[in-house]
């Protein structure tokens, strides 16, 4: 079985969230800590509400703290980290209000994209979307979750930029950032990553008939399950935490 040259050859933990667009770029060191400390937190190798003490994590990245803060800068404006007066910064909590209201956001805009693609992809668009969903399906077997958590990540873009509209683009890139830890961490419930490989299929399926209606309907099921799955997971934390 042929796949397409967008497969991605090995994960990345830089592939867990798209960049946010800049006006002007950050320093290399910045872009770097920035991609490094981006993945630590998608992956919870930093935890919510975890200090980011900084000659730490200086020593841990191999730079000076001057590009550690800026990159920390970076972070807090994607909403991944909180900056604290003459504190050290943390690792934004996942909040479950907010994530709701994100995930709500995410639900609106890939549910119409997807309705909007099943018009406007391409054949070849297609063809990269099954390529990714038959590589789900493997990794999903083998348990490779981080791997495959950046393929669907390309998938969810993807559809969307198959809606040929570049203010949708724009608005889910800078959703998908936000919820990146969110959505990895719902993988990891017990059924859900397996129920997510199985609606991505039905969706494919959709959209290669063409079927706008059936295509949107089934993307809002597919995030708002997701969404359910974390803001559940968050009330038991927080539970446990009063208990």
């Amino acid at each position: 079985m042929s796949m397409d040259n967008d497969l991605p050859r090995e994960a990345s933990e830089t592939e867990a969230a798209p960049r946010r667009r800049r006006t002007v770029p950050p320093p290399p060191l910045a872009e770097m800590a920035v991609e490094r400390l981006r993945a630590m937190i998608i992956y919870g190798q930093l935890a919510p509400s975890a200090r980011l003490i900084e000659p730490e994590l200086s020593e841990k990245l191999g730079i000076s703290r001057t590009p550690l803060r800026e990159a920390l800068k970076l972070l807090a404006a994607d909403g991944l980290v909180m900056l604290r007066p003459n504190r050290n910064a943390i690792v934004a909590p996942l909040d479950a209000d907010e994530l709701i209201h994100l995930f709500e956001a995410e639900g609106c805009i890939e549910s119409f994209a997807a309705r909007l693609a099943a018009e406007r992809m391409t054949a070849a668009d297609l063809r990269r979307l099954r390529g990714f969903q038959e590589r789900i399906e493997a990794l999903q077997g083998a348990g490779a979750l981080e791997e495959y958590f950046s393929i669907n990540q390309k998938i969810h873009r993807l559809i969307v930029s198959g809606a040929k509209n570049p203010a949708l683009v724009d608005a889910h890139d800078r959703l998908l950032g936000r919820l990146a830890r969110a959505r990895y961490f719902a993988l990891g419930a017990q059924g859900r990553w397996k129920e997510s490989v199985l609606e991505h299929r039905e969706i494919l399926a959709a959209l290669e008939a063409r079927d706008g209606g059936t295509a949107q309907r089934l993307f809002m099921h597919h995030v708002g399950r997701t969404g359910e799955v974390v803001a559940a997971a968050c009330a038991s934390a927080k539970a446990r935490r009063a208990g």
